[in-house]
């Protein structure tokens, strides 16, 4: 075992105390699933009704507390993050697999997203006295009132385990909302350490709920509960649709965060490396666990041959390990069921007559994990590789004739949020940000530079509207 590896034993948060329940599950280090991460609480449906419960009753208490204190209480959550940011990323690395490196980093955006969280606290408190205003910074859209809703449900994914958790919970509380927290099964440890943090912050008790174990049971028990008036779920769009139907059919306020299937568009005038640095980096870094990965490549035909060769080669060059190795470029993916899906795409793509490139295979290490190496597909916009969202390591590049085809490629997609272009041509670039059809559109950058400005379109529900919105 690696110095400061330890096996932690972790319970739920509910109304102020620590709580063990009948059942417990593990989680294993994905980078070497020989060795167990955490041991971990599994919470029941009766205990998910004493935390709403307990959420609901704290409820009168913090809607009526003063902005001030609202950003006291979050800004000691920030710091404190940022304080063990180094420990905290470990945990990220050891139960998600995230290179350590990238994991520190998520680390510390989640420190600094809660801080700027504790700003808009005050802010909502300086502001007007009616309407819903948002506020954008950071990659965040902030839903700021005077109005409360209530009980907050959160559930969120395993992709970024603390910092989408911690800019969530955080939202909530700047509003004067309680929160109950389902993080993913597959890191519990991460949603314990960031309740760990919480709990220290001076909440009173039933302001924040952790509940951790299955999602089928405790996210079904939170969307179903007519105590918890609004619901915030990142996940797959299938899991998505099915929150949304239950919340709506009741009348709860919902957020949905799926993310897309993103396009970058290289021209034959593009800087080769500068456009293959940018689809290294938007389409595999972090294994494409982002919303705004790069999953598609759309390169004009003068420069593809040549491009495809070189993103070939920069992949060869990307170690695949141990997340917690110094040279490891790519960690493991998070789970067993991840990797065979994976395969499963791999295999698909082939049997469509996609052309692999280069990886889609697993790789042995010194210790065993869910290794896979980057894939690299030549396809055409047919393939369901080139139609759906990967969320992995794999992408595919699709030949274009010129700019004119390549943008009817990128916009031949449903629900992009990034689209990003790589060019030299000020005319290409300008008519790009106007036609291409994203949410956000990026020059000579990767999609995921969208993640620090993107707005998710989300629609508030965090405070009670004033204007603009109804549950649907």
């Amino acid at each position: 075992m690696r110095h400061g590896e330890i096996q932690q034993n972790v319970r739920q948060y509910i109304n102020g105390r620590w709580e063990t329940s009948a059942t417990t599950g593990v989680s294993v280090n994905p980078s070497d699933t020989r060795e167990v991460v955490a041991e971990y609480a599994r919470a029941d449906r009766h205990q998910a009704e004493l935390a709403v419960r307990a959420a609901a009753d704290a409820f009168p208490h913090w809607a009526r507390s003063t902005p001030q204190r609202r950003a006291d209480v979050l800004d000691r959550i920030g710091s404190e993050i940022l304080e063990r940011r180094d420990v905290l990323g470990l945990l990220i690395a050891r139960e998600q697999g995230k290179p350590l490196a990238d994991a520190v980093a998520e680390a510390v955006q989640a420190g600094r997203s809660v801080k700027f969280l504790a700003g808009e606290a005050l802010r909502q408190g300086a502001g007007d006295s009616g309407g819903t205003r948002a506020v954008m910074r950071a990659g965040l859209q902030v839903d700021v009132s005077h109005a409360p809703v209530g009980v907050v449900g959160v559930i969120t994914p395993w992709s970024s385990p603390l910092a989408i958790p911690a800019t969530q919970v955080a939202e909530a509380l700047a509003a004067g909302n309680t929160v109950v927290f389902k993080p993913s099964e597959r890191v519990p440890a991460c949603g314990w350490a960031l309740a760990d943090v919480i709990s220290r912050a001076g909440l009173p008790a039933g302001t924040f709920n952790l509940l951790m174990g299955s999602g089928r049971e405790l996210g079904q028990a939170l969307v179903d509960s007519p105590q918890v008036q609004a619901l915030s779920f990142v996940g797959s769009a299938a899991k998505a649709e099915r929150v949304r139907l239950a919340a709506t059919a009741r009348r709860a306020r919902v957020r949905l965060d799926t993310g897309g299937l993103n396009t970058l568009v290289v021209l034959a005038d593009a800087d080769l490396a500068q456009a293959v640095d940018c689809a290294v980096q938007g389409a595999y870094g972090v294994n494409g666990h982002r919303g705004n990965a790069s999953s598609r490549i759309v390169v004009e035909a003068p420069l593809h041959d040549a491009f495809v060769a070189r993103l070939r080669e920069r992949l060869a060059t990307l170690t695949v390990g141990h997340a917690l190795e110094r040279d490891t470029a790519l960690g493991p993916l998070p789970h067993a069921a991840e990797l065979a899906r994976h395969l499963e795409r791999v295999q698909l793509a082939q049997g469509e007559g996609a052309e692999r490139v280069w990886g889609g295979e697993t790789l042995t290490r010194a210790t065993p994990g869910h290794y896979l190496s980057p894939a690299l597909f030549l396809a055409r916009p047919a393939h369901r590789i080139a139609r759906e969202p990967l969320f992995g390591p794999i992408a595919c590049v699709l030949r274009a004739v010129d700019y004119e085809d390549a943008l009817a490629i990128a916009n031949d997609t449903p629900d992009t949020l990034s689209a990003a272009l790589c060019t030299q041509s000020l005319r290409h670039a300008l008519h790009f940000r106007r036609h291409a059809a994203a949410a956000t559109t990026l020059l000579n950058l990767p999609t995921t530079a969208a993640d620090d400005a993107i707005d998710r379109r989300a629609a508030p529900f965090f405070s009670t509207p004033r204007t603009g919105y109804l549950p649907a």
